[in-house]
């Protein structure tokens, strides 16, 4: 398609950095990678190692095979668990069967679950911020026995909560949450139970607190913002919340250019383009090139913060000179 040759057809790209892939879904992909090289095909991985079609797609071309359930793996197979972690019967039943198992739980997931025990330990009842059903909050709420651990979703949830010692609890969070809206309900939760705990550090992972910063600093400057991302990607779905109450008239999720709502962009002369960090930086090239095919493009860059955060690998994958070759978290 020939580009138009006004001046009215330019748009400007502002590109939001740090966006896209984080230190803990680096080290997750690498796992597989190395599982694959060290052990050959196939290697099993319970659910997504990542939230992202096109990264788990890439990992099937290479051997890889996703289940749902341990039940799918064979008894001689390697099996990998996700970066969002998983319930303690999940590793246990691994064990029961010999299985091997590497667990690919991102650290600062595999944080929580230690606040947790620790709470546990204490004898505090938990409240956990965090959205019902997703992977990281199942797993979580599996480390411990069952109502150990009581779901909070939002502020009005705050009010409606019973618990048997309103002076013994303490909370935790999904680390992929809004940061706004988590610290309402902290605050919420701090007003009706003045003694509840805290986490020492915050819970919310840096990169998703960096990732909602860079989209507050362009949402208002963006006529529509793009987050490319998938459906069931809790940060990516966050950063659209983040651009739409930061100022920007409209923002889409997109998982590939073909999602691209073009009819929502004309006329519009400043898109704000940013990713979740389980999505690869070879998409968003892939939404900019989409761009250049119809309009003029002009990119902007937008540096809110420089990410430089190393995960080390499981020590069983580390080959023999103790090269850990783990990849930084920026993208």
């Amino acid at each position: 398609m020939d580009k138009p040759a006004t001046p009215d057809a330019a748009v400007t790209i502002e590109l939001a950095t740090p966006r896209g892939f984080c230190a803990g879904v680096e080290r997750a992909i690498e796992i597989v990678e190395r599982a694959l090289e060290k052990f050959g095909a196939p290697v099993y991985v319970r659910h997504e190692i990542v939230h992202n079609r096109f990264v788990v797609e890439g990992l099937e071309a290479k051997g890889a095979v996703f289940v749902e359930e341990l039940d799918e793996v064979p008894n001689d197979a390697p099996v990998i668990f996700s970066a969002h972690g998983v319930p303690k019967a999940v590793p246990a039943e691994a064990e029961r069967r010999s299985l091997i198992y590497v667990d690919a739980t991102c650290p600062l997931v595999s944080k929580v679950h230690v606040e947790a025990e620790r709470h546990f330990k204490d004898g505090h009842h938990i409240l956990m911020i965090g959205h019902a059903g997703h992977p990281e909050v199942v797993g979580t709420m599996g480390q411990l026995p069952d109502g150990a651990i009581q779901l909070v979703e939002e502020v009005s949830d705050v009010e409606a909560l019973e618990v048997r010692n309103p002076n013994n609890l303490a909370y935790i969070t999904q680390t992929t949450l809004s940061v706004d809206d988590t610290a309402a309900v902290v605050e919420a939760l701090k007003r009706r139970f003045p003694e509840i705990r805290g986490p020492k550090k915050e819970d919310i992972c840096y990169a998703t607190t960096n990732r909602q910063q860079a989209v507050k600093d362009i949402a208002h400057r963006c006529e529509v913002l793009l987050v490319v991302g998938a459906p069931n990607s809790s940060n990516s779905q966050r950063l659209v919340e983040v651009a739409e109450k930061s100022g920007c008239p409209k923002a889409f999720l997109v998982q590939r250019a073909a999602d691209i709502p073009w009819a929502e962009l004309e006329g519009v002369t400043h898109v704000g383009l940013t990713a979740g960090a389980s999505a690869p930086e070879v998409l968003v090239q892939e939404v900019i090139e989409a761009f250049k095919e119809r309009r003029e493009v002009n990119i902007r860059l937008s540096e809110t913060v420089t990410e430089n955060v190393h995960f080390k690998l499981p020590r069983m994958l580390l080959t023999d000179d103790g090269d850990q070759r783990s990849r930084q978290g920026a993208a």
